[in-house]
């Protein structure tokens, strides 16, 4: 196997427990080729009457399912970590954070190879890791954080101090869809001052595994941080035993909003802070004097992964004047957007899992009125109609009145497929009051991940940075879906972080603020 077998990472060791049990990664180019057989191989593999060294190089790694005892295992690590790791000065936290994101560039190339391996494009996956070094763990992020943690003054011969407290124990709960990348994201908690305790998903467990064990514990061990500051694992879910364990603190999860308010509900009864990164809907609003080069370019993000992925502009709102125009220009560079396999360097869509789903909105959508201007087919990775493919083609549908849209799934709710709905006001109406209106409809979204806006008028951008309050991340002729230095890449308010959502960093997330007020005695 070419990254070779993963045991549990827990204090400081490898564990793999009396029974050892092993997760299995084909490769996604095997799976796609040759389904069946690549699929029992799997089963075979992982129930242990398969050999994987003579199964070629189909498998390229393994990981040990962690078991019930291991899993309190590494709870029990954290909590003894967590007061030695915390005391361990703020200065060189951050230094190890600088460390870690130095050798995420190091391991860089290899990380991609996995993820491409498991089914990311090599494009998104190149993307989404490369770019965590200048986001994230970028210097100027590191250095924004240290400086929220603490702030003192004096009055008179009091001291007074209002500082931010690690939380403990945070245990990280990655998404299916982009474990690795929000693995690391949330890994940040650690330079607060907290342990931490990683799950890595069955389905994808090889890149968050390689991440944590090969880039961020030898850092972490090379500074001598006290063995169970990290702790990695792969297994079924875990969230029960995290809920009921007394050494937790916080949980951040990843999902879907349904099941994300039903936890948050239940984390805050166990007593337990909710970090929650659930859904996005994002907005993409374009003015009638935006750059339409610009803009096309950034609502093809949307069919990055086929639009399974959060951070995207899910739907479009196009001032009537240039509509037509945009359309056209988006369908033009919608068709240059193909199926194939993941290692392939100009892919970007991947195998989509909800079909039935995608077929089901979009007929809902055209019973309603709405325009299919581009796809609606499914699509063999070779880029042919077929009614079995794995693939959808990208689709685009026309919907005429802002008024009513949000009737629609397709622009009420999250989707998770490449169907981008262009929603195209009533003409007739007065520049300014069609502006106030489009605000009203940005901020009536349940969700509140991001929001993006194309103009060229000052006047116009003024109003938009007044006027939108939802979402944790606001774009003003910038691409919607690309992370920055400094600001946060996540959060939001909705179904997107819950009643308590907001966009902040997990460094500061994971903290708690605690004033201080020190007299001390005469010399």
């Amino acid at each position: 196997m070419k990254f070779g077998i993963y045991p549990a990472y827990i204090g400081g060791r490898d564990v793999t427990g009396d029974n050892a049990q092993f997760v299995h990664t084909l490769t996604a180019r095997a799976l796609m080729e040759d389904t069946f057989p690549s699929l029992r191989l799997k089963r075979d593999l992982d129930l242990g009457i398969a050999d994987p060294h003579t199964a070629g190089e189909r498998v390229v790694g393994a990981c040990v399912v962690a078991d019930e005892s291991m899993t309190a295992m590494a709870l029990e690590s954290a909590a003894r970590a967590a007061p030695e790791w915390r005391r361990v000065p703020l200065t060189e936290r951050i230094e190890i954070g600088r460390r870690i994101a130095e050798r995420i560039l190091d391991h860089l190339d290899t990380l991609v190879e996995i993820l491409v391996a498991e089914g990311t494009p090599h494009s998104a996956a190149k993307g989404m890791i490369g770019g965590l070094p200048f986001t994230s763990w970028s210097r100027e992020t590191l250095e924004w954080c240290a400086g929220q943690m603490e702030f003192r003054r004096w009055d008179g011969d009091r001291e007074m101090i209002l500082r931010r407290v690690p939380d403990g124990v945070v245990c990280i709960n990655p998404p299916q869809n982009a474990a690795a990348v929000n693995a690391l994201n949330g890994l940040t908690a650690l330079l607060a001052g907290n342990a931490v305790v990683v799950r890595a998903p069955r389905g994808v467990a090889l890149s968050c595994m390689y991440a944590m064990r090969e880039i961020a514990a030898p850092v972490l061990e090379e500074a001598g941080a006290p063995p169970g500051a990290l702790n990695v694992l792969c297994g079924p879910p875990m969230l029960d035993a995290w809920m009921a364990s007394e050494h937790v603190d916080d949980v951040l999860y990843f999902g879907g909003s349904r099941k994300g308010l039903e936890f948050e509900t239940d984390c805050i009864a166990a007593g337990k802070k909710p970090i929650l990164e659930l859904a996005g809907n994002d907005c993409c609003v374009v003015w009638h004097d935006a750059d339409l080069d610009a803009t096309v370019e950034t609502l093809t993000e949307f069919f990055m992964n086929s639009g399974q992925i959060c951070n995207v502009p899910n739907q479009v709102i196009v001032h009537p004047e240039i509509a037509d125009e945009l359309i056209e220009r988006l369908v033009t560079a919608t068709r240059r957007i193909r199926p194939g396999h993941p290692d392939e360097t100009d892919v970007v869509l991947t195998p989509v899992l909800g079909v039935d789903w995608f077929f089901g909105c979009l007929g809902e959508a055209l019973a309603k009125g709405a325009k299919l201007v581009h796809g609606g087919r499914r699509l063999e990775v070779d880029g042919s109609p077929s009614d079995t493919g794995f693939f959808v083609e990208p689709s685009i549908v026309r919907i005429d009145g802002l008024r009513d849209a949000r009737s629609l799934s397709v622009v009420r709710d999250e989707t998770f497929f490449p169907l981008l709905p262009i929603i195209v006001p009533e003409a007739g109406t007065a520049d300014d009051a069609l502006l106030e209106e489009v605000l009203t409809f940005v901020n009536g979204n349940a969700y509140g991940l991001r929001n993006s806006f194309w103009s060229t008028g000052n006047s116009t951008i003024e109003r938009v940075l007044e006027g939108v309050t939802n979402g944790g991340n606001l774009k003003i002729n910038d691409s919607h879906t690309a992370f920055l230095p400094f600001l946060p890449n996540q959060g939001g308010p909705g179904l997107t972080g819950g009643a308590f959502g907001e966009a902040s960093h997990p460094m500061l997330r994971t903290t708690h603020l605690q004033g201080v007020s020190v007299i001390r005695p005469a010399a």
